[in-house]
């Protein structure tokens, strides 16, 4: 794969831009974004290599904006017709013009995440021989293990964003990731453990026997945990959430109502509520894109704007919201480099990178000591959240019960049931353990997929609905 994204097609940089400038002549703001991307995935299922897919895509997409009005267009075709045929549909949105001229984003020199190539290093075979070592090892852990699957999967993309004026911004984006599943079987009863990593670096952080046989190791013990669980309880009671990737409920429950096109709409429980205190004290919530190599992270999102680091919660007091151009122009504040797609087929839209809650002072130890009778909620699977209200249901895919400060037996069908804006309040707790996950994320709006990183502290939640299995 070369370097840019125009590299190889019939599209010239130098004509794109001239058709950029005469089609966003006169409107608010809009650019072109084209993209060139190759993926590749391998999973190795009953000691084989069960699916193998490459996929190379190649388009643009030309966005005009004008107003709350935007117009796009989208090709697979890098031709110069295809984008003539492009602007002749977008410049209608024009109509409709509130002479507000959006500022061009500002030039960032970081890099967050080398420029590495995935899916070529290493090659095919290398990574085949691989899967098959993983699954080789994690069949000899234990004897009660019955099911393993590997997936590997990695990607490299070139974008390159062309506004008015002759302006050009690239960028090269790598990510990586690695999950191995094992089931284990005991007294006829199967449960599955699994455990991932991944991140915008190359493979070589990831294929070491020293890091996936840390995984290995963790899904069995997630799996033979699961095979010792008892029926959950349900009712009200005080939660512990594990560090890490319990953020994930954070994330959902209460980060997209921090997103500026849902405070700009006012259908969000926190539009209006800057300088209110939404969160208990010492809660800190952040969303950090420039943290290098994370999963979420951007050296610049898919508008231009360099990615930025968000305080969107201090101390428990509101105090910023993450803003795409669009959303942040039409509220008079600036882009905090959030604009993100999921490829060039979709326009941008506000969405999260990195976003986490910061340590605060407590012991994790302190705090399961604290309580007296309860869950101790140490990982999620997936869930449902309403964004506009925050309500949310989770399941838990490790839990333990706990009284007196000591933890019991693990617990099988725990759901967490809540809003998250109530759930803020109601934290009692903050750990001084503050972790991110280890790069498993994949986030959901209005049909766009994007990766991102979740992260929070051990938290001491009081008063939450815990659906469970039984008594």
């Amino acid at each position: 794969m070369t370097d840019y994204a125009f590299d190889d097609s019939e599209l010239s940089a130098e004509f794109a831009a001239k058709i950029v400038s005469d089609s966003l002549s006169g409107a608010d703001d809009g650019e072109l974004y084209v993209e060139r991307g190759e993926a590749e995935a391998l999973t190795f299922d009953d000691g084989r290599l069960k699916a193998a897919t490459y996929d190379a895509s190649r388009g643009f997409g030309l966005r005009c904006v004008a107003g709350e009005t935007s117009g796009y267009a989208q090709s697979t075709n890098l031709t110069p017709d295809a984008l003539k045929r492009a602007s002749d549909a977008v410049i209608l949105a024009k109509a409709g013009r509130a002479g507000t001229v959006s500022l061009s984003p500002r030039r960032t020199n970081q890099a967050l995440y080398p420029d590495v190539d995935p899916v070529m290093v290493p090659v095919f075979g290398d990574k085949v021989d691989l899967l098959q070592e993983i699954d080789a090892y994690c069949r000899a852990l234990d004897p009660t293990i019955v099911q393993v699957s590997v997936t590997l999967s990695g990607s490299r993309r070139a974008v390159s964003i062309l506004r008015a004026g002759g302006e050009r911004y690239d960028d090269i984006r790598p990510l990586v990731r690695l999950n191995i599943g094992i089931t284990a079987e005991k007294n006829s009863r199967r449960e599955t453990g699994y455990a991932g990593a991944g991140g915008r670096r190359s493979y070589n952080e990831y294929i070491t026997p020293e890091f996936w046989k840390g995984l290995a190791k963790e899904a069995l013990r997630q799996a033979t945990v699961n095979l010792e669980s008892v029926a959950a309880p349900a009712g009200q009671m005080d939660v512990v959430l594990g560090p890490g990737w319990p953020g994930v409920l954070l994330h959902e429950a209460v980060g997209h109502g921090l997103e500026g096109d849902f405070i700009r709409k006012g259908t969000s429980a926190f539009t209006g509520r800057i300088g209110d205190r939404v969160a208990a004290p010492g809660v800190t919530v952040v969303d950090d894109g420039t943290l290098p190599g994370m999963r979420g992270s951007l050296t610049m999102d898919d508008e231009g704007t360099p990615t930025s680091r968000t305080v969107l919660i201090e101390d428990g007091i509101l105090k910023g919201f993450m803003q795409d151009r669009l959303n942040a122009r039409l509220l008079g504040v600036d882009a905090t480099g959030n604009g993100r797609r999921e490829s060039f087929a979709h326009a941008p839209m506000p969405r999260m990178t990195n976003t986490f809650m910061l340590g605060g002072q407590a012991d994790p130890g302190a705090i399961i000591a604290d309580l007296k009778d309860g869950i101790y909620a140490v990982n999620f699977g997936g869930g449902q959240v309403d964004i506009t209200s925050g309500k949310f249901v989770f399941q838990c895919t490790e839990a333990y019960r706990v009284k007196n400060g000591k933890v019991g037996n693990p617990l099988k069908g725990v759901t967490i049931i809540g809003d998250g804006p109530s759930v803020l309040t109601q934290i009692r707790h903050v750990g001084n353990d503050m972790e991110l996950d280890p790069g498993i994320g994949v986030c959901g709006k209005a049909g766009q997929s994007l990766p991102v990183c979740v992260g929070q502290p051990s938290l001491y939640v009081e008063n939450m609905t815990v659906g469970g299995s039984g008594g």
